[in-house]
């Protein structure tokens, strides 16, 4: 058996093309949807996905801008300009790019965004919605992923699922995400015992762990779908997955490719989000 690719560039294209009618409808009001990203330090690949951020917001047409500190800036300059742009009607999203520089704590820091400008899902606030049953603006990459799925046409309701992780950005929000739809979820992380037993089991696996090679094709049910949320580089240079993709694509009906997959529907989601929260703001 050979998988099909799920086209992550394909699927996020359309997503943004469908937003465009609703920012229309915005500008025709008088608001143009705006995202705020704070860059703190210099971080090559935070600069690679901010620029990315950025080129989607413009192909949309939204408005965007980027906030620079340097590294070396105090916890209160940082959360200043937070809240800030907490006060700012012209930005309906706040995105703080992570990693921060040392010794700035991350965690503490973004509580100061504002719930409702909170598009990348990470507070307090939206976690809980999520847990509630009554998500706000969901964690990007799984609100992506689950996208994806609907694009796929998975039957979601009595499916078995499983999630190899566990972070407060992926793998905890993706497992309650598939239980809201009626899937059976199981939560595995890189230390679970027998990993195998549970992921063969699975109608749907969510890789997300940042471990080359930690699912295998061997590991997986003879079709099932497979998305890889993975995002690492080899000694050799090369970007690969969580998932090795050549045993994995013998044995899945369906999976997503490094790069090309989940990271384009990560972007996309968090301009939704942005859209979703200029809508709220607007009434």
């Amino acid at each position: 058996m050979t998988a099909t690719l799920i086209d992550g560039v394909k699927i996020a294209r359309r997503l943004l093309d469908d937003l465009k009618p609703r920012i229309a409808a915005l500008n025709a009001r008088g608001i143009k949807p705006g995202l705020a990203a704070i860059v703190v330090g210099d971080n090559a690949a935070s600069e690679i996905y901010v620029r990315n951020k950025m080129r989607a917001c413009a192909d949309v047409g939204m408005h965007s801008a980027v906030h620079r500190l340097p590294a070396g800036c105090s916890e209160a300059d940082l959360t200043g300009l937070i809240e800030s742009l907490n006060r700012d009607p012209a930005v309906h999203g706040v995105l703080l790019q992570l990693p921060l520089p040392a010794p700035l704590d991350a965690e503490r820091v973004m509580r100061h965004i504002a719930g409702e400008k909170d598009v990348d899902g990470f507070s307090w606030k939206n976690l809980g919605a999520l847990v509630a049953g009554e998500p706000q603006l969901a964690p990007c990459t799984p609100l992506g992923i689950m996208m994806m799925m609907d694009h796929e046409g998975l039957a979601l309701e009595g499916a078995t699922a499983v999630v190899v992780g566990r972070s407060v950005s992926v793998g905890k929000p993706a497992a309650l995400m598939l239980i809201a739809r009626g899937a059976t979820v199981t939560v595995c992380t890189s230390k679970t015992r027998d990993l195998a037993k549970h992921t063969r089991d699975a109608d749907i696996v969510v890789v997300a762990v940042g471990k080359p090679g930690v699912v295998t094709g061997d590991m997986l049910k003879p079709g099932a779908t497979v998305f890889d949320v993975g995002i690492n580089r080899l000694p050799d240079g090369r970007i690969t997955g969580d998932v090795d993709f050549e045993s994995a694509s013998a044995v899945a009906s369906r999976i997503t490719p490094v790069p090309g997959g989940v990271g384009r529907m990560t972007v996309a989601a968090l301009i939704a989000n942005t859209v979703k929260a200029a809508e709220k703001t607007a009434g």
